[in-house]
């Protein structure tokens, strides 16, 4: 398993962030049933350079907290039946299943940790498995696959202790 992570911006978290980051990764492809040693890149940037970037792919022009930028589509959500298939899902080199990317806000972490009244551990911890799920073909276009994708994030973060 490969989970890189940069940090792109002055903005401290006071915390053990690549240790959330990896609990978080293993746990979601854990509970998703993963059978691939997978890669992720997670990048924790400021406010400003998501801003730019969620502009740029989704014509959104403000900050927001997480993109994902999942590298598979999948029959289902987390269906992995024909992912082999495609030969580019798979890094040549060490044969990990290729998930995406994931880019974070620090601001977001702090000024959403302080609105919802929990600890930026928690809001880490919660934007990663909610992004994690987006890599593996969830989504929350309509109240049904929103309620899917909560209830999948909680179980994600209460097997490994990251609760409110």
């Amino acid at each position: 398993m490969t989970i890189d992570i940069e940090y792109e911006t002055d903005i401290k978290l006071e915390l053990d962030y690549e240790k959330i980051i990896k609990d978080v990764v293993v746990a979601a492809l854990d509970y998703e049933e993963c059978p691939y040693d997978a890669q992720v890149n997670v990048v924790l940037t400021d406010n400003p350079s998501i801003h730019e970037v969620n502009r740029e792919t989704r014509q959104i022009d403000r900050p927001t907290d997480v993109l994902s930028f999942p590298m598979n589509e999948y029959p289902a959500p987390a269906d992995f039946s024909e992912i082999e298939e495609d030969p580019d899902a798979f890094d040549p080199d060490s044969g990990e299943l290729l998930l995406g990317d994931i880019m974070i806000s620090v601001e977001k972490v702090k000024e959403q940790a302080q609105l919802y009244g929990h600890s930026e551990k928690r809001e880490l911890a919660f934007l990663v498995a909610h992004s994690m799920l987006h890599l593996m073909g969830y989504d929350h276009i309509d109240d049904e696959e929103r309620a899917v994708m909560e209830k999948r994030q909680s179980e994600i973060l209460d097997s490994i202790g990251y609760v409110r």
